[in-house]
């Protein structure tokens, strides 16, 4: 086919641009209710995209409908939009386009050679998919990767006192990654901040289980191997009875005391 044919197609939808869009609605039923909806929560205007992508499709520009679905993919992931709304819509794209090259073809007596065309046209369209779903997942996985980066940051609060004494607060539930985290981040900085006392206050944690225990217990052996000396602070009775129940047993010079204000008194007076 022709550029010249290909002008004349888009041409045509541009000048048949209601047309479209209502033949567009009626065919993405599901979408239609979420237009303005993800116009809201992600500023992406469906319908002036939807003339965008068919645009580029016709006249073969395929970078720029590349780079447009990187676009696409990057805004979608942000906002956390789904996916299942972006292909109906897509593919309520194709069929729409395909109504109105019929249309033109038979207004105008136009031959051209449909196979061809049928190729180049869904290839464009399947190539926007391709890219639009690669910069989607890239951007999420980047994305929750920072997230992860973050709470694991967060989640090892380690604050120092003294050149020698820090505080570890553990707040809220803790499961097994994240005391595996706790024990990397803890040996880390024990290494780089030479701490020799380490405060672990456990008041904010109501319960834990078998495995996170063990792991905790491994956090205090393998502090005390670096020389470091661990006082647990604000331990809850169900906590504990848990670690009786299975047989846990401190280093010897590991030290509970009842509160964190108790030990902040005791190791500050020293």
């Amino acid at each position: 086919m022709t550029n010249a044919i290909k002008s004349e197609l888009n041409r045509f939808i541009e000048e048949n641009g209601e047309s479209f869009e209502d033949e567009l609605l009626i065919e993405a039923s599901t979408v239609k209710e979420k237009i303005n909806t993800i116009l809201e929560v992600g500023n992406i205007d469906l319908i002036n995209n939807a003339h965008k992508l068919v645009s580029y499709a016709l006249e073969s520009k395929l970078d720029e409908l590349r780079q447009f679905a990187k676009v696409e993919g990057i805004a979608w992931a942000t906002h956390s939009l789904t996916l299942s709304f972006k292909l109906e819509w897509v593919q309520a794209i194709r069929r729409t386009l395909w109504t109105f090259l019929q249309r033109y073809i038979d207004e105008n007596k136009v031959e051209i050679d449909f196979f061809q065309f049928e190729r180049q046209i869904n290839s464009s369209i399947d190539q926007f998919l391709n890219a639009f779903f690669i910069s989607y997942s890239a951007y999420k996985d980047e994305l929750l990767k920072t997230q992860r980066d973050l709470v694991e940051n967060l989640s090892v609060p380690i604050i120092p006192l003294t050149p020698t004494v820090c505080i570890l607060p553990i707040i809220g539930s803790i499961d097994y990654y994240r005391a595996r985290v706790m024990e990397e981040k803890v040996l880390k900085e024990i290494g780089r901040l030479h701490i020799q006392t380490l405060l672990m206050d456990l008041s904010g944690i109501a319960d834990m289980e078998a495995e996170v225990i063990d792991q905790l217990k491994k956090i205090i052996d393998g502090a005390a191997m670096m020389g470091c000396m661990t006082a647990i602070t604000g331990l809850r009775p169900d906590v504990v009875r848990s670690m009786v129940r299975l047989g846990v047993q401190f280093d010897r010079n590991t030290q509970t005391v009842g509160t964190l204000q108790q030990a902040l008194s005791i190791y500050f007076t020293k």
